[in-house]
């Protein structure tokens, strides 16, 4: 390993960045050509990219969404730091993927809706929608900070170019293709991107491995310090990293996102057909699993190389985050142009999220705040440039809170903090409305206010804890042994008194976030409603409730007569040719889907009375 990283800087050379600059230009080109020459973008168009997209593209693009940078930096590093029980989390998606296709995503697709939370106003109440999207918003807009500030961090180890420069780059191009293209040219780039970012992974990982001699020693050195533990089935909930954390908290995780998010679901929506979306899924599952062995196995693969000088207490670099880099250079420095396709690579994690967060969070504030509030006339052209207009503001936005992101330490476990804070009570109010029928709209509004101020104080409280010392996170054992010509200084620490035991709901780990705040919302809910009166299921647009709900009611309690008021008002309505009673009416929704979902479920009905 070279001692001077202004060495391993000196490597990145013109070629590199030619191949870097190549990436940005094809992914800004992609934009000019759906702003400038594809169809005449109108608002379906924009936001959904005119419901006309195939299953490769929006595949690639659910894994780029969500699989970013944090990923390609976070994982290694948490391997290298933790040990590789993290791979357990890709069991986890096995579970996600099935019931994202089929207990969630149906609702979505029968309601044909552009935002995800006009479904809380159909099956709540208008403010059980609002508070949905503000949430939504500020947990977007967080996490697009953190995943446009890790690659920045990496260019900088890698190239030595300012961390701002970088963050501008990938900002402003985004901002360009997003804003020009709409979401056709974000499902394109995306898939480009993922291609990217799987080549230059799997490079890396493969020549690392062979330099240092192979899978078995790569396995050996792990091995003898105790990182190649597999499984832990400790009970514990303070416990970082167990089975039970990372496959049934993994799961709340991750439902969260791939059940519920808006970027999401409105890539579900984008396609032609409803199996074009589940065949979707399923492919993501796979490009997930592969993703995730292979970043933690290339965490294996960096500690193996350097077992005997650790980076960090050698000095080489300040962070774990910055661990990857370094290997890359280190193992192909001497390689022009392979540094730069790793570092495009990264970039095209950030891009293919941010685009995404940014198109979802214009078509979040046009749908429920412009059209669902304050303008609810406006015609389609000027919602078309409302629409760029918000995409250039969430853009800007997400630049000013990268300097947020860089006080956030560890990206890997802020960004699934910040998704455990604020997603798990998200899943909890959708699944409340879509698995709850009794469930009425005070319950879900005060279980997700009340969910919400629970799981901020239980990560506001860790962080506090763990900045006085009351929480501490034991990385496995390093050694320097092995750092020859170099001049190491180890910190001396001046003993300290003991710090109080922080409480223990703080000690919580970060994996159970979603699924605390899941049930929070779900136990508070049913509560309220059993105080303030049970909803009539009577009256429920059928809809609204997952299959599941569809598939057992005969056998669960209470749901006599479900949605039979609600049919026979669809009946009156229909031969009154009349719509006024469905709410503000979604610019995409399809009335033949409609119509056909109606009739399924009256001749459902008729059976059952048979």
């Amino acid at each position: 390993m070279s001692s001077n990283v202004d060495i391993l800087v000196d490597r990145f050379t013109w070629i590199d960045y030619l191949v870097f600059c190549l990436m940005l230009a094809v992914s800004a080109v992609i934009g000019i050509f759906y702003g400038c020459f594809g169809k005449k973008q109108d608002t379906k168009e924009f936001l959904m990219a005119g419901k006309s997209m195939t299953t490769f593209p929006v595949a690639m693009s659910l894994i780029a969404s969500f699989m970013s940078a944090i990923t390609l930096l976070g994982t290694p590093s948490e391997v290298y730091q933790f040990g590789f029980i993290y791979w357990l989390i890709g069991f986890s998606y096995i579970l996600v993927m099935p019931a994202a296709a089929h207990l969630y995503f149906p609702v979505f697709y029968k309601l044909q809706v552009t935002s995800a939370y006009e479904y809380l106003e159909r099956r709540f109440h208008r403010a059980v929608r609002w508070l949905g999207s503000c949430v939504f918003i500020i947990q977007m807009s967080l996490y697009m900070a953190i995943v446009v500030y890790a690659p920045a961090l990496a260019l900088a180890q890698v190239t030595g170019l300012d961390v701002y420069i970088s963050v501008s780059l990938i900002c402003f191009v985004c901002i360009f293709y997003t804003t020009l293209g709409g979401m056709k040219a974000v499902l394109w780039t995306d898939a480009l991107q993922t291609l990217i970012m799987y080549a230059s992974m799997m490079f890396v990982i493969i020549k690392g491995a062979v330099d240092v001699g192979g899978f078995d020693a790569v396995w050996e050195k792990n091995a003898e310090s105790g990182r190649a533990q597999l499984i832990d089935f400790d009970p514990d909930p303070t416990t970082r990293h167990t089975f039970w954390t990372l496959i049934i908290g993994g799961y709340f995780t991750w439902i969260t996102i791939y059940g519920v998010n808006q970027a999401q679901v409105q890539r579900y929506l984008s396609v032609q057909t409803k199996q074009m979306a589940i065949n979707a899924l399923w492919i993501n599952l796979v490009g997930l699993l592969v993703l995730m062995i292979t970043c933690s196995f290339g965490g294996m693969v960096v500690y193996a190389k350097y077992f005997d000088c650790d980076p960090i207490r050698a000095g080489i670099v300040t962070k774990g985050d910055q661990l990857f880099p370094l290997f890359v250079m280190d193992t192909l420095g001497q390689w022009r142009g392979l540094p730069g396709l790793f570092v495009s690579g990264i970039f095209a994690g950030a891009l293919s999220t941010v685009s995404s967060g940014m198109n979802s969070l214009a078509a979040i504030v046009l749908e429920d705040f412009v059209k669902g509030g304050c303008y609810p006339g406006i015609s389609d052209n000027v919602a078309t440039w409302v629409s760029r207009g918000l995409s250039l503001f969430f853009g800007l936005l997400t630049f000013g809170l990268v300097f947020v992101a860089e006080q956030l330490g560890n990206v890997l476990s802020a960004a699934l903090s910040i998704f455990g804070m604020v997603g798990g009570p998200l899943l909890g109010v959708f699944t409340l409305g879509m698995f709850f029928p009794w469930a009425n709209a005070y319950g879900a509004f005060i279980g997700e206010v009340i969910s919400l101020i629970f799981m901020f104080w239980i990560g506001i409280g860790h962080q506090v804890a763990r900045s006085n010392g009351q929480i501490r996170l034991e990385a496995m054992p390093t050694s320097i042994d092995g750092c020859v010509n170099m001049t190491i200084i180890e910190p001396t620490f001046l003993p300290t008194p003991e710090p109080e035991e922080a409480l223990g709901l703080y000690r919580l780990s970060y994996m159970w976030y979603s699924a605390t705040g899941c049930f929070t919302v779900i136990i508070v809910g049913l509560l309220v409603t059993l105080v303030t009166g049970k909803q009539d299921v009577r009256a429920i647009d059928p809809r609204c409730l997952s299959p599941a709900v569809l598939w057992f009611k005969k056998w669960l309690p209470g749901l006599d007569g479900l949605g039979e008021d609600y049919i026979n008002e669809e009946e009156g309505l229909k031969e009154n040719q009349s719509s006024s009673s469905l709410g503000s009416t979604n610019p995409a929704f399809n009335s033949d889907m409609m119509e056909k979902t109606f009739n399924e479920f009256v001749q459902e009905k008729e059976c059952s009375k048979l």
